[in-house]
């Protein structure tokens, strides 16, 4: 188990077309359980869920911060380019 150490039994009933993917999923990745298979898709689908409110919050900072915010992280990525290239070449 890669995800943690602590588990707890649940019993839910899923779609049979859940359930298939489940099973090509363990094949596939030869896991030996099947609620193993659905441990790493729902970590899988958090860890997407973690991304896609990240880059909410990146594109909502953006969409709202002013020009002359903007103008002043620009100027710094210029800056840190720069460094960058200097260190490079030296």
């Amino acid at each position: 188990m890669k995800h943690g150490t602590s588990r707890i039994k649940k019993s839910y009933s899923i779609s049979i077309e859940a359930e298939q993917f489940v099973r090509r999923v363990r094949k596939t990745r030869h896991i030996t359980s099947d609620s193993e298979a659905l441990d790493q898709l729902l970590h899988e689908s958090m860890a997407a869920h973690r991304r896609s409110s990240i880059d909410a919050a990146y594109k909502a900072y953006y969409d709202t911060a002013s020009n002359d915010d903007l103008a002043e992280e620009t100027a710094w990525a210029d800056y840190a380019t720069s460094e960058l290239v200097a260190a490079a070449a030296s």
